[in-house]
């Protein structure tokens, strides 16, 4: 048999719903475009997932189930000049009763005025526009669009999702089955953990491995060792859906906590081999700089989010210089979980009110004649007009009078914070 002109990936693409596999949040009984299938029409959608979660096919499946035109264009190889010579088409179909579904690839890459140039079609119904992107649209697209388009998130599929596609490539692909491709269970649980989530490197590297695998008696056996050559790189013992990405996720949390830049280093390169998205482990920087840190280094949390935008901005692999520097910055700085206890504290004196506490007067605005004579703001002192531009009057509510939610500790730049509160609020924080 001679070789296939398409990748496996396209030779396996959906061609109706019932082979389409994920995303049931959005296809299942009574969801959202279970709905609008139904209803045999959809509004301009933006889908945002992740490469391989099925964007691309789905625009295809909608399109032909709801007699759509499908035309699909690269937001990286279409500029303004070839996007209009489109709409000009697709307005003419819409007279003669045609509708269009404008497929955008990666609609963020492209710049705000190239944007500018669909509001106007997708405003008046020329095209029903359905973008697809792998960036948080709330960034990568402009407002105007966003507010004439739903945003529908897609999801990594799961490893029964990928575990049914990567059966149904065995069983129904003519020419892996031709070749007699056989899987062993190590190399499908590599296969797994190696496609996280992408059905389309599912495919890929399931191809590439049962090309290399050596012929036997008209068998080609895929062994785990043949799939970490084929994707020219040795699996770690880590599971990202498993035990081994949650310990390795709470040692390098924990090590940071402990002030030990060594440790969490170690941690963090092993989940980067791992295949780790480098945007989650910045996002667990961002919340442990105000748990853990705090007061104690303000700075923490601001480098911290600076880190989390650097790492979106350059992608691996210069995204592991910057979060090596945040996390040996983040270890090496005076620890302060008071703010993370304070709120807790907080919420817990909230929850537990049977009838929510009073405001006191003085700080509650008089916007009418009504609410002055009431006594609103009355004994209200500006603390601007004061020496150090602080007054010591009580603005809890009576119930948590002299209560302390907020106890900064003596570590870093919060000492200087327990010293100024100490030496304002005598009454309430009396040693």
């Amino acid at each position: 048999m001679s070789e296939p002109q398409a990748p496996l990936a396209e030779r396996l693409r959906p061609r109706t719903f019932a082979e389409y596999v994920g995303q049931e949040h959005l296809l299942g009984e009574g969801a959202l475009l279970s709905r609008l299938v139904s209803s045999g029409s959809i509004p301009s959608l933006i889908f945002w997932g992740d490469p391989g979660t099925g964007k691309t096919t789905l625009a295809r499946l909608l399109a032909t189930t709801l007699n759509y035109i499908f035309v699909p264009i690269s937001a990286v190889a279409t500029g303004v000049p070839e996007l209009r010579k489109h709409l000009e088409a697709s307005s003419l179909r819409r007279k003669a009763g045609q509708r269009t579904l404008l497929f955008v690839d990666e609609i963020h890459r492209w710049s705000k005025s190239q944007q500018d140039a669909l509001l106007h079609a997708v405003e008046d119904g020329t095209v029903t526009l359905l973008g697809a992107t792998t960036e948080n649209p709330s960034f990568e697209v402009i407002a105007p669009l966003l507010s004439r388009a739903r945003v529908l998130r897609l999801e990594p599929l799961n490893a029964e999702q990928l575990t049914v596609l990567l059966r149904r490539a065995l069983e129904q692909d003519e020419f892996l089955r031709d070749q007699g491709v056989e899987v062993e269970a190590e190399a499908e649980a590599a296969l797994l953990t190696l496609s996280g989530g992408d059905a389309r490197a599912l495919y890929n590297a399931l191809e590439l491995a049962a090309q290399i695998a050596p012929q036997e008696e008209n068998r080609r056996v895929v062994s785990r060792k043949l799939v970490e050559t084929a994707v020219l790189r040795r699996l770690p013992r880590y599971d990202k859906a498993g035990d081994q990405h949650y310990d390795t996720i709470s040692a390098f949390i924990k090590s940071v906590r402990a002030s030990d830049p060594d440790a969490a280093i170690y941690y963090l390169a092993r989940m980067l081999v791992a295949g780790e998205d480098p945007l989650f482990v910045a996002r667990r920087l961002i919340i442990l700089a105000s748990e853990d840190i705090g007061n104690a280094n303000p700075n923490g949390l601001v480098l911290a989010t600076s880190c989390y935008q650097a790492v979106h901005a350059t992608g691996m692999p210069e995204a592991r210089i910057i979060l090596s520097q945040c996390t040996a910055y983040l270890a090496c700085s005076p620890k302060s979980n008071a703010s993370y206890v304070a709120i807790d504290k907080a919420l817990e004196a909230v929850r537990s009110e049977q009838i929510p506490e009073a405001v006191p007067l003085h700080l509650r605005n008089p916007v009418t004649g009504l609410m002055k004579r009431e006594g609103y703001g009355a004994g209200y002192v500006y603390p601007h007009d004061n020496p150090e531009h602080f007054v010591e009057i009580e603005n809890l509510p009576t119930a948590y009078q002299h209560m302390r939610f907020y106890e900064p500790t003596e570590q870093g730049r919060e000492a200087e914070l327990a010293e100024r509160l100490s030496r304002w609020w005598k009454k309430r924080r009396k040693p």
